[in-house]
């Protein structure tokens, strides 16, 4: 299956790796940077590779009719409309997080993939970590039976060099905050866990310690599930002097799980009512992990590839990465208006909050 990398920037290395760990050919590389394909390529160990296309404009590389998967891992900006271009090109689709920057974009891209009948894959790879997957299979079986609540804490650091790296990062017209860019994953799965359906959020943000941005540095919430259970967010990057955790709490009648770790990978607590053999094994699980990307790139590659030739939906389809960008603008907006927002969310976007904390 041929495959294509937009982006060879930051995250690209994890992307395609998982390509080439999964038996994908590599087609084709495009970066508006020379030098970032090469470096790309050189990190992987590809330097020498023949055959491999290199691209500037990335609607040059989707006329190629054999490439069937292409990943975007681009500027947050830039997701929805590469993604949109792929799809009327007919292409299959890894978009890194977030796929969107508006509800409207999100919605269009979930549509037209439907009508495409194309996979297209929201990178929410934590999904796959390990833990996750063990709390997953718990929800599924009804262990906790009724859902209590639950809350996420992503407390990360970004120092002003990370954020003067790149222009694009903090603003609103290209990225979001802190909650849009390095909480989404911790996000995603709190709101998959609870049931996925919000019917509401309340939430105040700030900008507290890096005025070098436009966007939030921290920023809590409140949800509501259809279900009735309830939810709160924190999520922050002023945590000094360094990453302290990404820990997810689950409380249920008959059940509390909470995992945390660099990158959701370490189960800290495992309790149920129906205790089983297996549990033993589970409590103070530790997958081992090099930085707070973890491994899922690879399965969500390995997904992938079945998906396609099976024609289903990705495990981690664009409709989950639509629904977790809801709630994250919910609460952008709940902080611009002061008011409870109610679900679904129509007509908003990171650039209808510019200037919130001028």
């Amino acid at each position: 299956m041929k495959y294509a990398l937009i982006g060879c920037n930051r995250i690209s290395d994890s992307h395609l790796m998982a390509a080439l760990d999964n038996g994908y050919e590599v087609a084709a590389l495009c970066d508006i940077f020379e030098k970032n394909i090469l470096d790309l390529l050189s990190r992987c160990g590809l330097e020498d590779s023949e055959g491999i296309k290199h691209y500037e404009d990335y609607r040059e590389m989707l006329k190629d009719p054999e490439i069937k998967l292409v990943a975007i891992a681009t500027p947050s900006d830039l997701h929805a409309r590469m993604a949109l271009d792929c799809i009327e090109a007919g292409k299959n689709l890894v978009i890194e997080k977030p796929m969107a920057l508006s509800i409207d974009e999100a919605d269009e891209i979930v549509n037209r993939a439907h009508e495409k009948g194309l996979a297209v894959c929201a990178c929410h790879q934590n999904r796959f970590n390990p833990a996750i997957q063990m709390l997953r299979g718990a929800v599924e079986e009804g262990r906790f039976s009724k859902l209590s609540h639950g809350s996420v804490n992503i407390r990360w650091f970004r120092s002003v060099d990370y954020y003067n790296l790149a222009g694009w990062r903090g603003t609103w017209a290209k990225d979001g905050g802190c909650l849009m860019n390095q909480c989404v994953h911790g996000i995603d799965l709190l709101v998959w866990m609870m049931g996925g359906k919000v019917t509401s959020v309340y939430a105040q943000t700030r900008q507290r310690l890096h005025d070098s941005i436009e966007a939030e540095d921290v920023g809590m919430a409140v949800l509501t599930f259809e279900s009735g259970a309830i939810a709160t967010i924190e999520g922050t990057t002023n945590v000094f002097p360094d990453n302290l955790e990404e820990t997810l709490y689950i409380f249920g009648e008959t059940g509390t799980v909470v995992i945390g770790g660099e990158a959701a990978n370490e189960i800290k607590t495992w309790q149920f009512a129906d205790s089983r053999d297996d549990d033993e094994e589970k409590v103070w699980f530790i997958e081992e992990v090099t930085d707070v990307y973890g491994h899922g790139h690879k399965l969500i590659y390995a997904d992938m590839k079945e998906a396609i030739a099976e024609g289903r939906a990705p495990y981690v389809d664009a409709k989950a990465g639509r629904d977790t960008l809801e709630v994250i603008l919910a609460m952008y907006k709940s902080q611009k208006t002061g008011q409870v927002i109610q679900l679904p969310l129509k007509n908003f976007s990171t650039l209808d909050m510019t200037g919130e904390f001028d």
